[in-house]
């Protein structure tokens, strides 16, 4: 008997939104460019006043060269720095490329790149034009060579890690797992940039403003891909072009 009714359209995959943890950093990001805004438009040059007394703490009182905590903590942190550090994370970017690459995923592959690199480049001329010297109340246990506002690793692992995780949201199902991808990415940029202080090399507004700014640009990079796959007359490929909010 032939059918007499056409088969019914599938319904629509839901929007799949952001995970709330993004979005929270986001409006924690917002708060500290306030207040960083705020003290730079007083006094640029100048650190706060909490940015000497953290660091201070972070050493032993008798002897500022030495660290607080055990011995292996300042191997840890030497280590947790690398991992905000201008190999790793170019590889981190090459790795995540590649992959999406092969996956057929071109348009998200091409704005991870885009995201990464035009984010790392403004990094380094937002350092130049800063020009804050590094902190000198405590010794450095890391070389350092550039400037030190915002810092470089906090702002560049904020950059890398959220647009990746960002942008792989939006083609990739399971809640459970997005959010997982989120919290392990956002506790390791918050480790990256606190082991960046335990060194000495950075002021906490420093590091603060370098969390700050590579959330926001993660954030615009997610709306950028979030507008190229829900646009109707964006160039994106069929199998990327999926329903995110």
């Amino acid at each position: 008997m032939p059918a007499t009714k056409m088969q019914a359209a599938a319904p629509p995959r839901p929007v799949r939104h952001v995970p709330h943890l993004f979005w929270g950093a986001g409006f924690a990001a917002l708060s500290v460019a306030i207040l960083l805004s705020l003290g730079f438009l007083i006094d640029p040059a100048r650190p706060y006043a909490f940015d000497a007394w953290v660091l201070r703490m972070l050493r032993r009182p008798g002897d500022l060269a030495v660290p607080v905590g055990p011995a292996w903590l300042k191997e840890a942190m030497v280590d947790i720095t690398a991992l905000g550090g201008a190999t790793v994370l170019t590889l981190v970017v090459v790795v995540a490329v590649g992959m999406l690459l092969v996956s057929r995923k071109w348009m998200t592959a091409a704005l991870v790149a885009a995201g990464t690199i035009s984010g790392s480049l403004a990094v380094s001329a937002a350092k130049e034009i800063a020009a804050r010297p590094r902190p000198d109340v405590v010794p450095h246990l890391v070389e350092v060579s550039s400037q030190s506002f915002p810092s470089g690793h906090s702002a560049n692992s904020a950059i890398v890690y959220l647009t990746i995780a960002a942008l792989l949201t939006q083609v990739t199902g399971a809640d459970a797992r997005r959010t997982y991808l989120f919290a392990v990415v956002v506790a390791l940029v918050t480790v990256i940039g606190l082991s960046r202080m335990y060194l000495g090399v950075h002021w906490p507004t420093d590091v603060l403003a370098g969390w700050s700014f590579g959330t926001f640009w993660a954030l615009a990079w997610w709306r950028i891909g979030q507008w190229l796959r829900i646009h109707p007359h964006a160039a994106m490929p069929q199998d990327e072009r999926e329903p995110v909010g």
